[in-house]
């Protein structure tokens, strides 16, 4: 009867078609139509049936995901490349404690902890497998006893394999743009290298004792005064016209018919606050009138004792830029918290201020958003001011241990606070986009058309300009069609077995 009904209203569309119109176009539609039911079907199938997970994996590493907008070049390459750049440049690897000695010639000779190139260290296999678990977050919890807690163990594989890190950007990037090729990204948004600072030391004695209780006046006054200080500053300027200029020359023939990149620059959240402002305004200036750096972050652990510290004067640095600079679009690292990683008062304001006082567009794992203080208001403010939560599941489950339904994510779903799925390090958490997209669905079991809305929102809540979001969105348009028909296919294949 449905499929009477169908021809009947198809017959009907074609009879009201203006003459020497083509026929062509209700017949796509309808086909469209009837491909995106076939897929929606068997997705359903998929999540209903918790026994299919490695079909549901299959379907989602076949569709389109968008964009990544929460990504950090140096922890999205994986340590066997970083292996590979060790010996290209010449480096080698301390047996003992795994770190880089960049000047082999002066590394001592020492019994049981000789300097070894990357091709001497793989020969040992043994060496080479303690190396991938201190350089990555691999196989933790097969060894934990014998590692630091996971959030330092995160935070601690940038220190391994961080000297490395600088050998090539392009190469990097390439590898890069070849992987979200691969695993069906249309979009890029990276965070590479924060705009350099220069240097502070003019700006110490008026920001590094700032006197507690300075009203909000006094300590704009304050960086009014640190900022004319850089705005004149010769050699400042010079450094972040170098930086924009570097950034574009890594780009340089990155974006094609499938494939965009962009920037965000960022800054340290665990410096001195002459330091940090002077790296924000550094990443406020170069992302400033810049198609190419189209936004800024602030990076670190957020339970760090600086951080902490300075949180609220950090929200109030980007506050005070942003209203001298309004043009550079945000998205803050903020509620990278757990109770008892930090008392309970760290936990009641950092998403609100991100949000409220920086004028956050978007904001980086929000998972502590439960214990700001009026939560309920801030989650309707975020909907009501159109933030997007970039949501890392990977990552808040190894460093935070929060998971399934203790997630935010179904949170931010009821309160209808947008959220996009993002990857933050693969390399070192051993994930990819398609894993993350695994985890929720399978976790959280969107219908078809909440998970085809979580994609177009990575594009929608990107900090790409106007016009190219609306051609990254047609693009989405056209893959989704030709993934849905891909799915239908296949379906009809199987249905005839």
């Amino acid at each position: 009867m449905k499929s009477i009904l169908a021809m009947a209203c198809l017959q009907l569309s074609l009879a009201l078609l203006p003459q020497g119109a083509s026929a062509e176009a209700p017949i796509r539609a309808a086909q469209q139509q009837a491909n995106y039911q076939a897929t929606r079907d068997y997705y359903q199938q998929l999540v209903s049936n918790g026994g299919r997970l490695a079909e549901l994996g299959l379907l989602m590493n076949m569709m389109p995901k968008g964009g990544d907008l929460h990504h950090h070049y140096t922890g999205a390459l994986y340590v066997e490349t970083y292996l590979d750049w060790v010996d290209k440049q010449q480096y080698c690897i301390y047996r003992a404690t795994l770190k880089i000695e960049t000047k082999p010639q002066q590394a001592a000779a020492q019994p049981g902890n000789e300097c070894l190139s990357a091709e001497q260290l793989k020969e040992d296999n043994g060496l080479y497998r303690k190396l991938l678990t201190v350089w990555s977050d691999k196989d933790f919890y097969n060894h934990s006893h014998d590692q630091p807690p996971p959030d330092k163990q995160f935070f601690d594989t940038f220190g391994y394999f961080g000297a490395a890190a600088g050998y090539s950007p392009r190469e990097g990037l390439q590898l890069l743009k070849a992987r979200a090729k691969a695993e069906n990204l249309q979009y890029l948004e990276t965070m590479l290298r924060g705009a350099p600072a220069g240097d502070n030391s003019k700006l110490a004695a008026a920001l590094d004792n700032l006197p507690a209780g300075m009203s909000a006046d006094q300590i704009d006054q304050a960086l009014g005064q640190a900022m004319d200080k850089l705005a004149a500053d010769a050699a400042t300027q010079d450094m972040i016209q170098q930086y924009r200029q570097q950034l574009a020359g890594y780009a340089q023939g990155m974006d094609d018919a499938d494939f965009t990149l962009r920037f965000q620059t960022y800054v340290s959240r665990n410096n001195s606050p002459s330091a940090t402002f002077a790296a924000l305004y550094a990443g406020f200036a170069a992302a400033h009138g810049n198609p190419l750096v189209v936004g800024l972050n602030i990076v670190g652990p957020e339970n760090g004792i600086v951080a902490m510290r300075d949180y609220a004067l950090h929200m109030r640095m980007i506050h005070f830029l942003k209203q001298r600079i309004p043009d550079v679009k945000l998205a803050l690292h903020a509620g990278e918290l757990v109770l008892g990683m930090v008392p309970p008062e760290g936990l009641r304001d950092h998403i609100r201020l991100a949000v409220e006082l920086a004028g956050a567009n978007r904001i980086g794992h929000g998972i502590d958003i439960s214990h700001e203080e009026e939560a309920d208001r801030l989650l309707a403010e975020m909907r009501r001011r159109d933030v997007a939560v970039e949501i890392n599941l990977t990552s808040n489950e190894f460093i935070l241990g929060v998971q399934g339904a203790a997630h935010p994510v179904l949170l931010y779903r009821r309160y209808g606070v947008p959220f996009v799925i993002s990857t933050d390090d693969e390399g070192v958490s051993r994930s990819d986009i398609g894993n993350e997209y695994l985890l929720y669905a399978s976790r959280y079991k969107p219908s078809y058309e909440e998970l085809k809305r979580t994609v177009y929102r990575s594009i929608r809540y990107s900090f790409l300009s106007p016009a190219d979001k609306t051609r990254q969105l047609r693009q989405l348009d056209g893959r989704f069609a030709s993934f849905e028909a891909r799915v239908a296919a296949l379906r009809r294949l199987d249905q005839t077995r």
